[in-house]
């Protein structure tokens, strides 16, 4: 068997439309109960890719058939010792060395620019969910990389939710916050907005569990804001803001978004939640994400089920979460290889 690898960009229509198809199939077989692999949004990683980061694709061909994938993510702003990847190999084709043959020419990229070190996540089943297969964990151990942080996929039945269990608890909670109340927003966030916006967004990763994965927080601000806006409307992301403002300061010191791809009218993924540390035990992240839940199914009545994804040692969250009626599907782990 011939292994060939070759690099492309969002000019090499073809070369997009091999990968797109393998990512579509491994889609649909690793991940049956997502929606379908969306082409607006993977055409949009090569036209209008996030701020401040650089992507670099190669196509495998196995016997000239195309076979795989690989998409690395250089951050370019922060994080400049580091990257991401997406490895990926049509279900039909596997175990024949496409995906050795993947890690080889990423790894040797990865040097080229500089990297120290690359994360990557797989799935894998929880005990009593669905089955998953193991290969993605086997494959990235026998890497060399390191189990750095462990998360578990939680999914939200929206014809399930208990609305009187959940008017109680927002009942309970609201004395709590007063001196705030609540202001949301689809799509584009309103200019008063986006400063608080960026200093929220820029804590994300300084505020929740990261485990042993090295990854320093990001700059973020209000130009950053904006071209992840422009990155999420050109992939067709839905957007449904909830933040909660603190009365006297007149600043919003909690947020959250959910969102709706181009793809599936029924499925929705939970964002970001995160709350001012300044701000907390006003029960703000349980108010802002059960009125945001009611926002977003007033405008898409369609969705069915939404995903969220919390580090396992998140107890804070999983907790507000699962007061919502989220239920654990499957578990990710975020490996860390270092070079």
């Amino acid at each position: 068997m011939s292994i060939t690898i070759t690099s492309f960009d969002g000019a090499e229509r073809a070369a997009v439309d091999e990968a797109y198809r393998i990512g579509s199939a491994a889609n649909d077989v690793d991940l049956p109960d997502f929606p379908p692999f969306c082409r607006r949004r993977f055409d949009a990683l090569f036209h209008t890719p996030m701020p401040g980061t650089r992507s670099l694709w190669a196509l495998a061909r196995l016997d000239g058939v195309p076979a795989g994938y690989l998409q690395l993510d250089l951050p370019q702003l922060d994080n400049t010792d580091n990257a991401t990847v997406e490895l990926v190999v049509h279900p039909e084709l596997r175990r024949r060395g496409v995906g050795r043959a993947l890690h080889e020419h990423a790894v040797r990229l990865l040097r080229e620019h500089g990297r120290k070190r690359v994360v990557a996540m797989a799935v894998s089943a929880l005990p009593d969910g669905p089955a998953r297969s193991a290969a993605g964990d086997a494959f990235a151990a026998a890497t060399g990389a390191r189990s750095a942080l462990a998360e578990v996929r939680r999914r939200l039945d929206v014809g399930g939710i208990d609305r009187v269990a959940l008017r109680a608890a927002l009942a309970e909670a609201r004395p709590r916050a007063e001196g705030y109340h609540s202001v949301c927003w689809q799509g584009t966030t309103p200019q008063e907005y986006v400063a608080d916006i960026a200093y929220l967004d820029g804590r994300l990763l300084m505020d929740a569990p990261m485990g042993d994965v090295q990854w320093e927080p990001e700059q973020v601000d209000a130009e950053r804001i904006r071209g992840n806006e422009r990155a999420l409307d050109a992939r067709g992301r839905r957007r449904y803001h909830l933040g909660m403002r603190h009365e006297e300061s007149g600043r919003l010191v909690a947020w959250t978004l959910l969102d709706v791809g181009a793809s599936a009218d029924w499925h929705a993924f939970q964002q970001i939640t995160i709350v001012d540390p300044a701000h907390r035990g006003h029960r703000l992240g349980l108010i802002a994400k059960a009125e945001n839940l009611h926002h977003l199914l007033t405008h898409e009545p369609a969705v069915q089920v939404i995903d969220t994804w919390n580090a396992a040692s998140n107890s804070y969250m999983v907790a507000i979460n699962e007061q919502l009626g989220f239920r654990p599907v499957d578990a990710w782990t975020d490996w860390q290889l270092t070079l």
